[in-house]
C-alpha cells in the first residue's frame, strides 16, 4: 500500500472557457468539482495503476465533509485527521489554448493540537502497512515549517521510505528528514537551491539532505540525480491539455517505482509518460491511458544518461 499525506487539502473546482478575459465577465462552458490537493491527486493517479493506496491528512468544515464524500464516491480509503477550519477551495480556469489561471486559498488554522493528533497518533498508525509514503504539497496555517521532517524521521523509524514533494520553506526544512526521494518541479528547485539548470539543482537537492533528487522541467523532461549517477528523461513530446495535475502524476509513478525498486532511469520514463498523459485529461489526477501507453514507448527509448555520466541507479 502507497499512503499519501495532504496536510492542506482542497476541495477542487476546475472551470473551462474559450479564453480568460481579466475584467470581463466570462461565461464558463462547464464546472467540475472534486477532492484535491497533491497528495489526493496522486493517490487517484495510483489507484488508476492499480495500487491499493490511503489518503491521510487534515479536513474539515463543509468543504472537508464535501472532499471525505468525493474521496468515498471515487472509492479512494481515505483517513482524514479532523479539524475546526474549514479546508480551503481551489479554482483552476482553464481555457481553450490550454492556459490555466489558479486561484488556491490558504487553508484552515491548524491548532497544536490538532496537529499533534495527527503527527504522533493518525500518522504513524496509517504506515502500519505502507510500502511507501507521499508526503506533498502546502502547509496550512498553524502547522509548524519542519513539519515535514518530523514526518519523514517518524516514517524512517517506520522502516516506510519516503517521497517528498514540496515548495519553498516546507521543501527546505523537509530535506532535514532525509527523504528517499525528493520531487520539485524546476522553479520549486530554483527556488530552494539557487542552480539555474534542473540538473544542477537535483544535485544539490541530495547535498542538502535527499537521497535521490528529480527535478520535473515541463517540456525539458526529467532531470534526476543520485549517489555516483545523473540521468535525464526528454519528455516524450509537447501535449496540450490542464497541466495542473502533471506532477501529482510523475510523482505517482515514482513512488511505484520506489515501492518496487526498479531503477531510476526507467522510473523516469514511466513518469514523463504518465506527465504528459495527465496533460490530456480535463481533471488534475486523471490520466489518458491510451496515450500513456503510446508516449512511455517515446519516453522509454530516450531516456538515457546526462551527458558523460552513469544513468543506472
Amino acid at each position: 500500500m502507497i499512503v499519501t499525506v495532504t496536510l492542506n487539502a482542497a476541495l477542487d473546482t476546475t472551470y473551462r472557457l474559450d479564453a480568460l478575459r481579466p475584467g470581463d465577465t466570462n461565461r464558463v462552458a462547464s464546472v467540475a468539482q472534486r477532492a484535491g490537493g497533491k497528495g489526493v491527486n496522486t493517490a487517484r493517479v495510483l489507484a488508476a495503476r492499480g495500487r491499493s493506496v490511503l489518503v491521510t491528512g487534515l479536513a474539515g468544515g463543509p468543504s472537508g465533509q464535501a472532499l471525505r464524500d468525493d474521496l468515498d464516491a471515487s472509492s479512494l480509503p481515505h483517513r482524514l485527521t479532523p479539524v475546526q477550519g474549514a479546508t480551503r477551495r481551489t479554482v483552476a480556469v482553464v481555457a481553450d489554448d490550454g492556459e490555466v489561471t489558479g486561484l488556491w486559498e490558504p487553508g484552515p488554522e491548524i491548532s497544536a493540537a490538532e496537529w499533534r493528533r495527527f503527527a504522533e497518533h493518525d500518522f504513524p498508525s496509517a504506515l502500519a502497512e505502507a510500502e511507501v509514503v507521499v508526503v506533498s504539497g502546502s502547509l496550512p496555517p498553524g502547522v509548524p515549517v519542519d513539519a515535514y521532517a518530523l514526518l519523514l524521521r517518524r516514517a524512517a523509524q517506520l522502516g516506510v521510505p519516503a517521497v517528498l514533494d514540496a515548495d519553498g520553506e516546507a521543501l527546505l526544512a523537509g530535506l532535514a528528514g532525509r527523504p528517499a526521494l525528493v520531487k520539485p518541479n524546476a522553479e520549486e528547485a530554483r527556488r530552494a537551491t539557487g542552480a539555474a539548470h534542473p540538473a544542477a539543482a537535483a544535485d544539490r537537492l541530495r547535498e542538502l539532505g535527499a537521497v535521490t533528487a528529480v527535478v520535473t522541467a515541463g517540456a525539458d523532461g526529467l532531470f534526476g540525480s543520485t549517489a555516483g549517477s545523473r540521468w535525464h528523461t526528454p519528455a516524450p513530446r509537447r501535449v496540450h491539455g490542464n497541466p495542473t495535475g502533471a506532477g501529482d502524476a510523475a510523482t505517482a509513478a515514482l513512488a511505484i517505482a520506489l515501492a518496487e525498486g526498479l531503477p531510476w532511469a526507467r522510473a523516469t520514463a514511466d513518469a514523463a509518460a504518465l506527465a504528459a498523459a495527465a496533460v490530456a485529461a480535463p481533471l488534475a489526477g486523471d490520466y489518458d491511458p491510451a496515450l500513456y501507453r503510446e508516449l512511455l514507448k517515446a519516453s522509454d527509448a530516450y531516456s538515457g544518461p546526462h551527458p558523460g555520466l552513469h544513468a543506472d541507479r
